[in-house]
């Protein structure tokens, strides 16, 4: 059984950064890919970035050279390293895996 638990949300002002934490237990190794999914209030729950074991990434085109995802395999934690923070950035923000489970999200919200 796999959990991902999430950490690292909150209130920050437009222009600004936060890091999100994902912190993997569990039969980690069935694991290939992880992601981080957001949704705003009223929205669907969209795909943000992914990372695979290998180290490839992708990202949706609004967050391009502003996030980034990343791993620490010796932690067993994936990391959404955000900067320039808009208020449009504003939800609740998942991670997940390929295999469908997810954790039960971190607010961000970013407003003056």
């Amino acid at each position: 059984q796999v959990q991902l638990v999430e950490s690292g949300g909150g209130l920050v002002q437009p222009g600004g950064s936060l890091r999100l934490s994902c912190a993997v237990s569990g039969s980690i190794s069935v694991i290939h890919v992880m992601g981080w999914y957001r949704q705003g209030p009223g929205d669907r729950r969209d795909m943000v970035a992914l990372i695979t074991n290998s180290g490839s990434t992708s990202y949706v085109d609004s967050v391009k050279g502003r996030f980034t995802i990343s791993r620490d395999s010796a932690k067993n934690t994936v990391y959404l390293q955000m900067n320039s923070l808009k208020p449009e950035d504003t939800a609740v923000y998942y991670c997940c895996d390929h295999l469908g489970h997810w954790g039960q999200g971190t607010q961000v919200t970013v407003s003056s």
